[in-house]
């Protein structure tokens, strides 16, 4: 009897942790990062019909963001990490609410990683971009491209290749830049700049965003 309801228990016991993992599965990645960003918007209303910034770290990251854009009205609603899908996942969460006057979006270049081709980076984007337009049908966009990172120089052919797909969709849609930082952050050999970057080699230092803000700044709608 004894061995039959400590077996019962183990069941029991194993069920039951089953179903938490699988309750702990079925949130999606960067679930967390939601509901903080959810909770922050709770204490500190955000500004009215910002320029909404989006898209992965080197967006979050952003050197000097607020006093850089002290001009304008912006938000700053990157999720680190993310790859092209994760933020179009989100867009009822950390996009729509906030109205924006504008959008300024860097995605992709975490998606070279487990992306099998170009094809694959440029269609994820075409997504992102399609679920954007229902809602914001009119809005201005800047599509920062994406940089080429020391650290990840093996995905480089990927990278320029996803960049010239992406850049081609753009030129034949309204309302929407492509900002090209590739080309403007290699050196005069065409060689990458490590100086431009911390030390993973992955996120831009001040000298990086540097160039990014001489780029973007004519593009941003002032108040």
């Amino acid at each position: 009897m004894l061995r039959l309801l400590r077996s019962a228990l183990l069941y029991v016991s194993c069920l039951l942790l089953f179903s938490l993992s699988g309750y702990t599965q079925e949130k999606p990645p960067f679930w967390n990062d939601i509901e903080t960003i959810k909770a922050y918007d709770n204490m500190y209303a955000p500004p009215k019909d910002p320029i909404l910034f989006i898209g992965s770290s080197s967006i979050r990251k952003w050197v000097d963001f607020n006093k850089t854009f002290g001009a304008y009205r912006v938000l700053n609603r990157a999720i680190g990490g993310a790859v092209t899908s994760d933020v179009d996942r989100y867009l009822n969460d950390i996009v729509f609410p906030y109205h924006p006057k504008q959008l300024v979006i860097y995605v992709g270049e975490n998606d070279l990683i487990n992306a099998p081709d170009a094809e694959t980076v440029f269609a994820d984007f075409k997504k992102l971009y399609a679920d954007l337009r229902v809602k914001l049908p009119v809005i201005p966009i800047v599509y920062i491209s994406i940089k080429g990172s020391p650290s990840r120089i093996k995905y480089q052919e990927k990278a320029k290749k996803s960049n010239l797909l992406i850049a081609q969709f753009i030129k034949s849609e309204k309302n929407i830049v492509y900002l090209d930082v590739y080309q403007p952050m290699l050196d005069t050999k065409g060689n990458m700049q490590p100086a431009l970057f911390t030390s993973d080699m992955l996120h831009m230092n001040a000298s990086g965003y540097k160039i990014w803000n001489k780029l973007l700044m004519p593009y941003l709608l002032k108040d």
